[in-house]
C-alpha cells in the first residue's frame, strides 16, 4: 500500500510543505524556554490554530509539533516519561486536521535532534540515538501520522540512527540537515557529503531529502543547488528561514516578507527542489503567497548564485564548501528593490 506522500510525489511536479513551528506558537503567546510538546496535551486548540493555518493557506503537508519530543529534550522539562503521550497528541491532533481538509493533506510527524553530540566527540552512542528516535516514532506512529519528518539535523551518524529508528517503526520518512556554518552543518557536513550520505544508507532510504532553517533563503538555496548539481533522482526538499533574524524590541523578528517568500518558492523549485516549505518566520501569510507563486508562475531554468542573490539578497559566507579549488567569491549585490 503506497503512502501519502509517496502518491502526491508520483503526481505533483511540487508539494507546499509548511512554515514555522516555533515563530507561530510564540505568536499565540508560548514562553521562552517552555516546551512547545506540552501543548499538544495542555492547549489542544491552539494546536489546531497551528496546523489549521498552513493548511488553509495551501499546505499540502504539515509537520506536528514534535520537534522536541524525544526523551532527551523533554528530560529537560522532567517530561521524559511521556514521549509516547506528547507525540501521539501530536500526531492526533495534525490527523484531526488533516482529515477534514476536503483535499489529501501529509501529518509528516516532526522529529528534531537530541540536543546530544554523538561519540567521539560527546557521549551519545549510536544505540542509544536509534532507542530515543524509535521510542518517538511509535508515538508518532500511534497518533496517525502519515510519515516521519527528521528534520535540522546536523551529524551524518544521528541523521543514519533517526533514519533507522524509522526503519524500526516501519514508518517512511523524510530527513532535511541544517546548513548553518559556511554553508556545512555544524558538524562539517556539505550539501554534496549528504547526498552521498543519503546514497548509502543501509537503512531504509528517505522518500525525500534536503535542507530546512540554517540563515536564510540564499544560503539554503545555494545548498539545494549543491544538492541537484549530485545528480540524485531522490526529491529534494527546500524549507528555508523567512529572511536574516532580528532581536527588536525584545523579540526575535525575520525580515523575510511574503513576496521575498514567493520569489524563494519560485527559486526553490526551479534550483530543484520539489517539496518547498519555510522554516522560522514563515506564517501562513508567508505560504499564501508562495503558493500563489508556485502555481501561476512558469517554472524556468536552473538560477545562477547571481540570480539568487539579485533576488533574495546575498550569502552568509564566500563559499559552501563543495567549489572547486575551494571556493568562489561571495555574492553581496543587495536585492532588487520592490
Amino acid at each position: 500500500m503506497t503512502d501519502l506522500l509517496s502518491r502526491l510525489l508520483s503526481e505533483r511536479e511540487w508539494l507546499l510543505a509548511d512554515g514555522a513551528t516555533g515563530t507561530n506558537l510564540f505568536n499565540m503567546g508560548l514562553q521562552s524556554g517552555d516546551a512547545p510538546e506540552f501543548w499538544n496535551v495542555d492547549h489542544p486548540e491552539k494546536i489546531r490554530d497551528l496546523y489549521r493555518g498552513p493548511v488553509e493557506a495551501g499546505s499540502d503537508l504539515f509537520l506536528t509539533n514534535s520537534f522536541g519530543g524525544n526523551a532527551s529534550r523533554l528530560k529537560l522539562h522532567n517530561g521524559q516519561d511521556r514521549v509516547r503521550e506528547l507525540n501521539r497528541a501530536a500526531a492526533e491532533l495534525g490527523r484531526e486536521i488533516a482529515d477534514k481538509a476536503g483535499r489529501p493533506v501529509v501529518v509528516a510527524g516532526s522529529v528534531g535532534p537530541t540536543g546530544e553530540i554523538m561519540e567521539p566527540m560527546g557521549t551519545l552512542t549510536y544505540a542509544d540515538a536509534v532507542e530515543i528516535f524509535h521510542e518517538q516514532a511509535e508515538g508518532l506512529k500511534e497518533g496517525g501520522a502519515d510519515v516521519l519528518w527528521i528534520e535540522t539535523i546536523s551529524a551524518a551518524d544521528e541523521y543514519k540512527a533517526a533514519g533507522e529508528a524509522a526503519e524500526r517503526a516501519g514508518m517512511p520518512w523524510c530527513g532535511t540537515m541544517s546548513f548553518d556554518t559556511a554553508g556545512r552543518t555544524m558538524m562539517g557536513l556539505t550539501s554534496a557529503g549528504m547526498v552521498d550520505m543519503v546514497d548509502k544508507l543501509k537503512c531504509a532510504k528517505p522518500l525525500a531529502f534536503g535542507a530546512n532553517c540554517g540563515v536564510g533563503a540564499s544560503d539554503l538555496l545555494r545548498t539545494v543547488l549543491g544538492f541537484a548539481a549530485q545528480g540524485s533522482e531522490r526529491p529534494i526538499i527546500a524549507k528555508g528561514n523567512a529572511g536574516i533574524p532580528k532581536y527588536v524590541d525584545g523579540h526575535i523578528h525575520y525580515n523575510g516578507t511574503p513576496e521575498l517568500m514567493a520569489d524563494y518558492a519560485e527559486l526553490a523549485r526551479n534550483c530543484g527542489a520539489t517539496i518547498i516549505g519555510g522554516c522560522c518566520g514563515t506564517t501562513p501569510e508567508h505560504l499564501r503567497l508562495m503558493r500563489e507563486a508556485l502555481e501561476t508562475r512558469p517554472k524556468g531554468a536552473r538560477p545562477t548564485l547571481d540570480e539568487v542573490v539579485e533576488r533574495l539578497g546575498g550569502f552568509s559566507s564566500p563559499q559552501d564548501g563543495t567549489e572547486e579549488g575551494g571556493g568562489a567569491p561571495v555574492r553581496t549585490r543587495r536585492r532588487r528593490a520592490r
